[in-house]
């Protein structure tokens, strides 16, 4: 049986240009499902691990802590919400060259898909909005009800990203050996090391440094613009086996540390740990 190539893309600082859960924050407020501590903590979370790094613990965390705030919600409810205000938010935040290197991989014959720990919610419109066939996303359990119950079914991070990876190499037949793969964060290096082409993108400093070690190709995207109006989506939905710009940045993250340093003395975030 002839072999297929691939292309696996993260989703957060690799496609786009921001976390795609922060990215609806607003749009979740808005609907009143989230209050504006919430919001301020998703965006400190996001800085810190941005800035600090990534590790299990952290992701662990921070994995726990999203499950939480959305029990109750219906699921229904806010695939509405993001498949509505996708353009809106998502469109200004896609790089340019992301959409160049997705389409040139589906130019050439290779199965291109969207590797992520946001939810499916978010990443199967997402896909289907750039003419990505393929997803891998997190899958949360919902009750009878088709409310979030809290907990997760799959989660698409680490290790669990390459167990997707290869149960689609053995249902299809790829050759992950001449196969692709595109990540921004170290905790991504299990996905990078599954390919032959591991690549880079925008790296945070762990995997820039394995990266380098390894002699990995580094890519950096920096131009997020909105997707061209005429381009025209025809491919079907996707289908989902599995939640000085520095230097501004920098600003930013130690100006919220200070405003959380003084909310917790106030009694506000409730006590440091």
């Amino acid at each position: 049986m002839k072999t297929t190539e691939a292309a696996f893309f993260d989703l957060d600082k690799t496609v786009i240009a921001k976390a795609a859960m922060l990215a609806f924050g607003p749009k979740l407020q808005k609907e009143g499902m989230l209050n504006r501590w919430l919001v301020a903590r998703a965006l400190w979370g996001q800085i810190v691990f941005r800035y600090l790094g990534a590790d299990e613990s952290r992701m662990e965390k921070m994995r726990e802590t999203a499950l939480k705030v959305c029990v109750g919600w219906d699921k229904e409810r806010i695939s509405s919400l993001i498949d509505n205000a996708l353009s809106e938010v998502i469109d200004p935040l896609v790089y340019a060259e992301a959409v160049e290197l997705i389409e040139s991989h589906q130019d050439a014959g290779r199965r291109v898909y969207l590797v992520s720990a946001s939810p499916e919610e978010i990443v199967m419109p997402l896909a289907r909005h750039l003419g990505v066939e393929h997803a891998i996303a997190t899958r949360a359990r919902v009750d009878n009800a088709g409310k979030y119950t809290g907990e997760v079914e799959f989660y698409s991070a680490g290790e669990h990203k390459v167990e997707a990876i290869m149960a689609e190499a053995e249902a299809h037949n790829l050759d992950l050996e001449g196969s692709f793969a595109y990540s921004d964060s170290v905790t991504d290096l299990p996905m990078l090391r599954s390919v032959g082409h591991p690549v880079a993108v925008n790296p945070d400093k762990a995997l820039s440094k394995e990266a380098t070690d390894r002699g990995w190709e580094i890519r950096v995207f920096d131009h997020p613009r909105p997707l061209n109006e005429e381009r025209t989506i025809s491919a079907p939905g996707p289908k989902t086996v599995g939640l000085g710009a520095v230097g501004a940045a920098a600003v930013l993250g130690a100006s919220m540390w200070w405003r959380s340093r003084k909310l917790r003395r106030r009694g506000l975030f409730g006590r440091a740990r």
